[in-house]
């Protein structure tokens, strides 16, 4: 056993690959993604993608990136392999598409038609599996972290739906501000936030266990976009019409700074470590990075034109772990990033090690479910690999502790 836990720590060591945080903004007027090194604050790549693109969400994994290309009337996804950054696989569904969003352990991917829908994509076959009806001018949406509930708004009904995703219905309807546009979980789940886009703009703050508003914090003129730090203490949020940021304190639900960013902001994301946060200004055709340990803008890039960015456009996915053998689309990790738990999902058989980046074993057992959950509580914040052997494969993966 000793040995051959030296053999697979080896393979693993031998099969990193350092990769920087990356930062993609779409380009709504020149119809492309702008890939931003998170560590040098430039732009390394641009990808041409379909008509239009507004939304994107990045997988856990940080493998693939989805982009939504909303073309008025003919809507489609543009699948991104962040590995190469070309677009691998285009799902054209019909309709004018705006919001998106991907399953914690990036099997699905939800989109929102304004139609009045939302059409599941299966991420191995890139094919619709199903649809979810019952929405009134839905807009965006966001999923918790052990994705088993789907938030979607709606900025004509003032109304945040509620979505479980395992039964593909609408279980509640909460009453928010006016004009509800972005809807963010935070990363234990307990809390929504909510951007109500109003003149006298406002968050509201939803308990998920009651589906009821407990708290409306004032931010900026017409709010639009807004992220959860990663320990969940602190909302960002993009307010268009003021040309600022506001930054709001979880535990108090209070507005503690307002940060001034470039023209229109709109999209706003949080990288994984919570030391800065990206926001696209459309207006200007920049991206402002904050830091968020003084609250000041600490950089601005120039990017393409009409940069919209909604949705989670940071990539967490700091070193590439190559797989022993063809990854198994049936083995995944989530959350990703993770504080107290991981939940694993493999065939029923299989053994599963935790080990540090150097290949040191931290954790192991053998498992005869398909879906276990590990703490993990326990191990100091960092990234760590994940090995699932079975009988016909070992795979690994990556996740990083918060």
């Amino acid at each position: 056993m000793k040995n051959q836990l030296l053999i697979i720590t080896m393979i693993v060591i031998i099969g990193l690959s350092v990769n920087a945080q990356t930062a993609y903004i779409t380009n709504s007027g020149d119809n492309t993604v702008s890939v931003i090194d998170v560590s040098t604050n430039t732009v390394k790549a641009t990808i041409p993608v379909g008509t239009y693109p507004c939304s994107e969400s990045v997988s856990s994994d940080g493998n693939k990136l989805y982009v939504v290309n909303y073309s008025c009337g003919y809507g489609s996804v543009s699948v991104i392999n962040c590995a190469n950054n070309t677009v691998s696989a285009t799902i054209n569904i019909g309709t004018s598409l705006q919001g998106i969003c991907v399953s914690p352990n990036g099997n699905k991917v939800y989109v929102v038609n304004s139609s009045g829908t939302v059409s599941i994509i299966n991420s191995h076959t890139n094919t619709i599996s199903d649809t979810i009806t019952g929405f009134r001018n839905p807009y965006s949406i966001s999923i918790s972290p052990d994705g088993s509930k789907i938030y979607v708004t709606s900025n004509s009904t003032n109304r945040v739906y509620v979505v479980n995703s395992s039964t593909n219905t609408i279980v509640a309807t909460i009453p928010v501000g006016e004009a509800p546009y972005y809807v963010s979980v935070s990363p234990n789940g307990s809390k929504v936030y909510v951007a109500n886009n109003d003149f006298n703009g406002t968050v509201s703050v939803i308990n998920s266990a009651t589906n009821a508003v407990i708290a409306t914090i004032d931010v900026g003129d017409h709010p639009i976009g807004l992220c959860v730090s990663p320990d969940g203490n602190y909302v960002y949020v993009s307010n268009h019409n003021s040309n600022s940021v506001s930054v709001i304190n979880t535990s108090t639900n209070t507005n503690i700074a307002t940060i001034a960013v470039g023209g229109s902001p709109w999209g706003i994301s949080i990288s994984p470590d919570g030391k800065k946060v990206y926001v696209a200004n459309w207006g200007s055709n920049t991206v402002s990075v904050i830091n968020t340990a003084t609250n000041t803008v600490s950089a601005t890039i120039r990017v393409g034109s009409i940069p919209y960015a909604d949705g989670n456009f940071i990539s967490s996915h700091v070193l590439g772990i190559d797989p022993l053998s063809k990854l198994s689309q049936n083995i995944s990790v989530y959350p990703n990033p993770a504080r107290d738990n991981i939940i694993i999902e493999a065939p029923q058989q299989a053994i599963i090690e935790i080990t540090n980046i150097q290949g040191q074993l931290i954790k192991a057992l053998e498992t005869y479910d398909n879906k276990i959950n590990i703490g993990i509580s326990d191990l100091p914040v960092g990234e760590y690999v994940v090995i699932v052997k079975t009988e016909k494969e070992i795979v690994t993966k990556k996740f990083i502790k918060q």
